[in-house]
């Protein structure tokens, strides 16, 4: 969408005749009409914005991704479309290299001022400093990739919700889209190329960026500038009559391999296509076929009238309805001039008199708004302010702008299109234009903008696009007008019979079904209705339907989901001479894992000899049943398959128990612990604390008893009386978990006392002391489990007291 492109209307007549006729061509009075309904779809309110981020802008502009983010752009757009990328002049396909064009305006008389020209230095290879990166840090040498890709990188980590898509061709680089189209086997080889080298990201190894993969996940998709099938563009461009069919197969052709490539990796891609205004264009398209391979169109409605008529008249760029008594020529074979409505009605509902079908879906089709300004100089005033006048030439070439007659970006018109003095409005185009005694613009401002808004919302358009973002102010007036307008909705809309122009007496609504979720493998199911003004029987089709679902011609959405990801989907009825649509989100999930959850029965305890009963249950995700194991039981204990442990444990001990459940596909477990004593007493040892009052069941040397004091806890303790020929032992055999690590813990106090096991295992440990000191040993069980557990003096040393035993 370069400066550059323009309708291709011719002036007819001596401009000089037009002095003095503006006055009579004028009609009303200051101030927007109501927007009247062209498409004959059901009135909307919001709607998707879209704009142009500029490959060059980073050059002369200083206009970078980072300004989107810091001039809050980004976070206010559903799609940011980069532009544009070339085609390969000898291989016809995509391509990256560091070439430029022929400049304008020598460019515009070069028929081959874009052969091989790429600009793959501001893609990938230009470093950014921390002042105008995305997110504040500096390229460095080994990135994989750095450049505008690399901080639309960072701009979609800020922003997860904005797509990208990458636009190919404009007004300089469609020169050989008639051929990549011409035939099957063209077409295949163009599309795959696009999406290996920018899908994909295999993006050539060049300057030491780019390789396999440095590209991929930057581009959510395509974006298609044909300028323009089947009709002249640029000066050189191949076009010819094949390529009204060979447009709509090349867009089949993008639409299946996005959808193919999605599928693979799990990702909806989207597909638009900038597309033209003019009705001797639109002629050369399918427009009732294109829609059903797009996610959306951008109606290139600006550039209807500009310099290119170096003479006048001056006109709006961009009317909203057409002035049925301008002096511009008519565009043959038909007798109407350029406006957004004419365009739009011809996309939509048709125009006999161009041999458009229309048949377009409403909701998809956006209007363009630009944010620059086409331009006379040497305008005299007349009667209304400079309109429809002769001029002497463009108006001045602004630097920003690249020095080009009759072209400027609104920050370079600051003082005139944003000055109310110079300022005026048409009430017979709903359209502003800007006059400053020498100099008339055409283009934007709040008000042309929010008449366009209540239009797009009374005839149910898709929303607004916008181009350019470097045209902008930095307080991106015009951009945040757009927004806040496409954001609300027309305050009235007339019916149908209140049309301006062309207004069909047949129409057709849909009823959205919702947005939609499911799942990968869940069949899914969905009916969309809808009804025509005339009462016939329609016809469905859809586009953006995820993977594995289609529908029928009754409206019957169905299938099983393949691939997770969102889709927008737009379902178009038709009667066979009118059409409506609806559009809606499809989200499908990726298909959960099985699982398995087990519920814990908490930590459980027993005592040995004693019959122990606990269910374990769990539950399956997909509704299987379960069948149940265990490890680290305590001996004596088993589960079943469902899930019942049962049995008489035969030894004392805690144990850290796992139950696990198995569906065959998946598992799941539980963890508890469950702590055997022994039978008589807490703990794995019995009468450990000595509080019975007796020693039962330990069993001593003679003149060991049990004493009220010294004690360490309670009302009892051991007293162990050594003599010349003994140590005092005592000791209690213990019934363990075999192969299990444990710890004897002992209080004593006395003359080297000593606590340990013997039998099944073996460890000790002493102290001497006058105070109560805590020992402990660590010791593991054999094959049995049956240890024995002793505390003892030595020889003639003096009595030792101990309490507290345990075994953990």
């Amino acid at each position: 969408m370069p400066r550059s492109r323009r309708l291709g209307l011719t002036l007819a007549g001596a401009a000089t005749a037009l002095l003095g006729l503006a006055a009579s061509l004028l009609g009303g009075t200051a101030g927007a009409a109501a927007a009247g309904n062209t498409t004959g779809a059901a009135a909307t309110s919001g709607g998707i914005k879209v704009a142009y981020f500029d490959q060059w802008s980073i050059y002369q502009n200083a206009f970078y991704l980072k300004n989107l983010d810091t001039e809050g752009i980004a976070g206010k757009l559903n799609y940011l479309i980069y532009d544009f990328e070339n085609i390969d002049p000898s291989n016809l396909t995509c391509f990256e290299a560091t070439k430029a064009t022929d400049p304008d305006p020598a460019g515009e008389n070069d028929p081959n001022a874009g052969d091989g020209a790429e600009d793959s230095f501001a893609d990938y290879q230009k470093s950014f400093d921390s002042t105008i990166s995305v997110d504040g840090t500096s390229d460095v040498y080994n990135q994989p990739i750095v450049g505008n890709f690399h901080q639309l990188q960072e701009l979609k980590k800020k922003y997860p919700n904005l797509k990208v898509l990458l636009s190919i061709g404009g007004w300089t680089y469609s020169k050989y889209f008639s051929d990549v189209a011409a035939t099957d086997a063209s077409r295949k080889k163009f599309v795959s190329s696009c999406i290996d080298m920018f899908i994909k990201g295999n993006l050539p190894s060049q300057g030491g960026y780019g390789g396999a993969g440095t590209g991929a996940g930057i581009f959510d998709g395509f974006d298609i500038d044909w300028e323009y099938p089947g009709a002249a563009g640029h000066l050189g461009n191949h076009y010819s009559a094949a390529d009204t069919a060979n447009y709509t197969a090349l867009l089949a052709e993008f639409r299946n391999e996005l959808t193919a490539q999605g599928a693979a990796d799990g990702h909806t891609y989207a597909l638009s296509a900038a597309v033209p205004s003019g009705q001797d264009k639109i002629s050369k398209i399918q427009t009732n076929q294109i829609g059903q391979y797009l996610n959306f169109a951008d109606a290139m409605t600006y550039d209807m009238y500009g310099a290119w008529n170096a003479t006048g008249p001056t006109d709006e760029q961009d009317p909203l309805y057409a002035n049925p008594n301008s002096p511009e020529s008519k565009i043959a074979p038909g007798n109407e001039t350029y406006s957004i409505d004419n365009a739009i009605r011809a996309w939509t509902v048709g125009d006999s008199a161009y041999g458009i079908p229309g048949g377009f879906p409403a909701s998809k089709l956006t209007v363009g708004i630009p944010f620059y300004y086409r331009g006379w100089t040497g305008v005299p005033a007349g009667s209304n302010h400079g309109l429809y006048q002769t001029a002497t030439g463009g108006s001045p070439g602004q630097t920003d702008s690249g020095n080009v007659p009759g072209v400027a970006m609104y920050k370079e018109l600051n003082g005139v299109v944003n000055n109310a003095s110079d300022t005026f409005w048409d009430p017979t185009t709903d359209s502003a234009y800007f006059y400053d005694g020498n100099n008339f613009y055409g283009g934007e401002d709040a008000q042309s903008i929010q008449a366009r808004a209540d239009y797009a919302h009374c005839n149910g358009l898709g929303g607004f696009m916008m181009f350019s973002l470097y045209d902008l102010d930095p307080a991106t007036t015009l951009f945040n007008d757009a927004v806040t307008d496409i954001n609300g909705s027309a305050s009235t809309c007339p019916s149908p019979s209140g049309s301006p122009t062309g207004t069909p007496t047949e129409s057709v609504s849909v009823t959205s079904p919702g947005n939609q979720t499911g799942t990968v493998g869940t069949a899914a199911s969905v009916q969309v209705s809808g009804s025509d003004s005339a009462g016939k029987s329609l016809t469905y089709s859809a586009t953006g339907l995820p993977a594995g679902l289609s529908i029928s011609s009754s409206g019957l959405i169905s299938g099983t989901p393949t691939a997770a990801g969102t889709s927008n989907v737009t379902v178009t009825a038709s009667s066979g001479t009118a059409t409506g649509s609806t559009s809606f989100t499809w989200t499908v999930n990726a298909q959960g894992a099985e699982t398995v959850s087990v519920t814990s029965p908490g930590n459980q305890t027993g005592t040995v000899g004693t019959a122990a009963s606990v269910q374990v249950s769990g539950s399956d995700s997909a509704g299987k049943s379960l069948t149940y194991s265990a490890t680290g039981l305590p001996a004596g204990l088993s589960i079943s398959s469902s899930g019942l442990i049962s049995g008489t444990p035969t030894a004392a001990g805690t144990s850290n128990v796992t139950v696990t459940a198995s569906s065959g596909t998946a598992t799941g477990s539980t963890s508890f612990t469950w702590t055997v004593n022994a039978s008589g007493g807490s703990g794995a040892l019995a009468n450990g604390g000595f509080e019975s009052g007796s020693l039962s069941p330990w069993t001593c040397q003679s003149g060991s008893a049990v004493v009220s004091s010294p004690v360490h806890s309670g009302s009892y303790a051991l007293q162990v009386v050594p003599s010349s020929s003994t140590t005092g032992e005592c000791d209690q055999t213990v019934t363990l978990q075999p192969n299990h690590s444990y710890t004897l813990t002992g209080w004593v106090q006395g003359p080297y006392a000593y606590i340990g096991v013997s039998g099944g295992a073996s460890g000790s440990t002493w102290s001497s002391g006058t105070s109560w000191n805590k020992l402990t040993v660590s010791f593991t069980t054999g094959a049995s489990g049956t240890v024995t557990v002793y505390v003892h003096g030595w020889y003639a040393q003096g009595n030792v007291n101990a309490d507290d035993f345990s075994v953990s």
